[in-house]
């Protein structure tokens, strides 16, 4: 499985910040990580200096044989984005592999 993070221009932390969200993306898939070929992470600061709830996260997963999955999640640090969009993307892939099995 492979991570790809691209970040924002207005986010700051480099190399640093990278490793953690690709450490936190992947622990928290664990349990679908034979199925995904590949994750996108996208970061972004929307109103820069200005605080408030403005980080997002949006996570992109392929799975093998399956259209992509994506999800979107906005707070006030990176890690939360993180954290909240990868439960989201989670609970997602749980539920187009259980409509599969379904079949």
């Amino acid at each position: 499985m492979q991570i790809q993070v691209h970040a924002g221009r207005n986010l700051h932390g480099g190399e640093s910040l990278l490793e953690r969200v690709q450490q936190m993306v992947e622990s928290s898939i664990t349990q679908h990580a034979d199925r995904i070929t590949r994750i996108e992470v996208h970061l972004s600061d929307e109103n820069s200096v200005k605080g408030g709830n403005d980080k997002r996260c949006v996570l992109e997963a392929r799975l093998t044989g399956l259209d992509p999955i994506a999800v979107t999640h906005q707070a006030e640090s990176v890690a939360l984005a993180v954290e909240g969009a990868a439960e989201k993307l989670e609970r997602a892939i749980g539920h187009t592999l259980g409509r599969l099995k379904e079949r």
